[in-house]
């Protein structure tokens, strides 16, 4: 029921952190992934340690802003399965701390660029690749703070509530295609989390609001997006799932 053996996977910001757990995760299920991220050598790095560990894997180089790159990627992850993707993760991201008297429009625009703009980009250019026989998934990345806000991301926050709104969208447009649309709000020691990890004020405060009161490693994180990717969440679509110790309840 969780096999992808057959599939094919394209994820995006796989170069580290969750991207990187989630494509190693669904080699070992079975599927044959593409490593993108905007850092060739990470991505690559990836891919490699996938290969070695007797999985199937390439990677290339994608800004998620790029709609060549993007539609060059989806095609090149579809090629592995005879023309046809079957997985999208759209987990590319960034940030720009700063509290909302200070923050710059560039900086509010570059968030809402990357994860907002990235997600429709590379959704629209994988969609003509997506398996129509109820195997096709799209699995997004949103965020606790897209689901009940955080101080000093204002521009986080709103692109990930935008991610949430775009999920739904997607699930009722494509499931006439048979294609469900998912998104995942994780919690995770990464380096997107490192700036809070290594406040000592910061970090207490977001473990205060954390039930199980401490941080996931990314592979705990990527059961999760298998689980999405598989059998088992075939009558799923339009839904959120929290995986975050129990931040929201």
């Amino acid at each position: 029921m969780f096999s992808l053996q057959g599939r094919s996977a394209l994820v995006t910001g796989a170069g580290n952190g969750i991207g990187a757990a989630v494509a190693k995760a669904f080699a070992a299920a079975g599927a044959a992934v593409v490593v993108t991220d905007i850092d060739k050598d990470a991505a690559a790095a990836v891919a490699q340690e996938i290969v070695a560990a007797g999985g199937r894997a390439e990677s290339a180089v994608v800004d998620v802003r790029d709609a060549e790159q993007a539609a060059q990627a989806a095609a090149q992850a579809a090629g592995l399965t005879g023309g046809v993707l079957h997985i999208l993760v759209n987990n590319a991201g960034a940030i720009a701390p700063a509290m909302f008297p200070k923050m710059t429009a560039d900086q509010f625009n570059r968030v809402l660029a990357i994860h907002v703009g990235g997600t429709f980009t590379v959704s629209q250019a994988a969609l003509p690749f997506l398996a129509t026989d109820g195997t096709g998934r799209i699995i997004n990345v949103t965020s606790a703070a897209g689901l009940v806000g955080t101080i000093g991301q204002v521009n986080y926050s709103a692109a990930k509530a935008g991610i949430v709104g775009m999920t739904k969208s997607f699930a009722k447009e494509l499931a006439k295609q048979q294609i469900t649309v998912n998104a995942l709000a994780p919690l995770a020691a990464t380096a997107m989390t490192e700036n809070i990890r290594g406040n000592e004020k910061l970090a207490a405060v977001t473990l205060a609001r954390v039930p199980l009161g401490r941080w996931a490693e990314p592979e705990e994180i990527a059961g999760s997006f298998v689980f999405f990717a598989s059998d088992a969440a075939s009558y799923i679509t339009g839904q959120v799932l929290p995986v975050d110790g129990g931040t929201v309840i």
